[in-house]
């Protein structure tokens, strides 16, 4: 019941608030061509795909508020193909996407490093990978109370840990890493507002 109706109903709540809606936009400006958005959610990306995106695909392993969803896929302006999928082993055809997209999803996905080195097989080579991620503070206080609260925030929020390091799973996934933004959110507490915002190439180390 928590897990089905009353979480996704507050997380749509939450991350669909204007401070969230100006981080998804400023990641997604440049987005393009086919895209990948693995963690799909609720649909809260939507609205802010630029125009040079021609098509959608997109995984989420959850059924999540599937009339809500209905709706905003409706209306995009762009096809958007939905699957009810997990993100470690991907449908798709090597060097099929443009773009791949992860939001407030790498903190969640049970082996994010798998998730990722299937998001770099199905990159194209010039592929990008746009990332806006909450994770693990650079401050060591905060770290150490990210890392007391963990199994809580596991438990409360299904699944989603507060201390995972984004940079470093990308790096290990083999991704090159082309730019990175780290900043604290403002009005959220830190130990769940420290932000990894950034981008990585598919042509990575081998």
């Amino acid at each position: 019941m928590y897990a089905t109706f009353i979480f996704p109903r507050l997380m749509d709540w939450l991350l669909r608030g204007e401070r969230f809606q100006t981080e998804r936009r400023q990641l997604l400006a440049s987005a393009q061509g086919v895209v990948l958005e693995i963690g799909f959610g609720t649909g809260l990306n939507l609205p802010h795909y630029p125009p040079t995106v021609t098509a959608l695909h997109t995984v989420e392993p959850a059924t999540l508020l599937p009339d809500r969803v209905a709706r905003r896929v409706a209306n995009a302006p762009f096809p958007v193909h939905v699957r009810q999928q997990s993100a470690e082993i991907l449908p798709y055809a090597g060097g099929m996407f443009d773009c791949a997209v992860s939001t407030f999803t790498l903190c969640t996905i049970p082996d994010p490093c798998a998730a990722l080195r299937e998001v770099r097989r199905v990159l194209k080579p010039e592929g990008r990978f746009l990332f806006l991620e909450h994770g693990r503070s650079d401050d060591l206080s905060i770290a150490r109370w990210q890392d007391r609260l963990n199994p809580l925030q596991r438990v409360v929020a299904c699944g989603c840990n507060l201390n995972r390091r984004i940079d470093q799973l990308v790096v290990q996934a083999g991704l090159r890493l082309e730019h990175l933004d780290r900043y604290a959110l403002p009005g959220v507490p830190r130990i769940g507002g420290e932000m990894y915002r950034g981008s990585a190439c598919a042509n990575g180390p081998a």
